[in-house]
């Protein structure tokens, strides 16, 4: 027989998971979390699942997931089914997402580097000039 985990307080999922009460609510105004109930003092309270929840969630977002794309992800499972096959486009689309910005810094790095290698000019007019290693073209 399974015995089954009393609903946790908020204060202690907040400590159990590392992520503040704080944001455990602004968790549940989105939709990604609900609240069990709440105690008599007006508590909230989280069934036993919280805490993987509360990991997948923190996953996700240190892959680069937005909260709405966790969100789609949660309700998939809610659902009975396995997010795998909508993460996976996801996660590809991360991957393109991240070359375009490999290739941005790429372009920049190089645009930082021509201008630390060019000799500076003489300045005439200091009023009109901040910095002409910064201001060259």
């Amino acid at each position: 027989m399974l015995v089954q985990e009393k609903p946790k307080q908020i204060g202690l999922v907040a400590k159990q998971s590392g992520v503040s009460i704080k944001t455990i609510r602004y968790y549940e105004e989105l939709g990604l979390l609900k609240a069990s109930g709440r105690t008599e003092g007006g508590y909230r309270l989280f069934d036993a699942d919280i805490l993987s929840r509360l990991s997948f969630i923190k996953r996700g977002q240190s892959l680069g997931l937005t909260l709405a794309e966790i969100k789609e992800f949660l309700q998939i499972h809610d659902r009975g089914d396995l997010p795998c096959e909508h993460a996976k486009v996801k996660l590809q689309e991360q991957i393109t997402d991240i070359d375009e910005q490999i290739q941005q810094l790429l372009v920049l790095k190089q645009e930082l580097q021509r201008l630390l290698l060019t000799q500076e000019t003489t300045v005439t007019n200091l009023e009109k000039v901040i910095c002409p290693v910064i201001e060259q073209n």
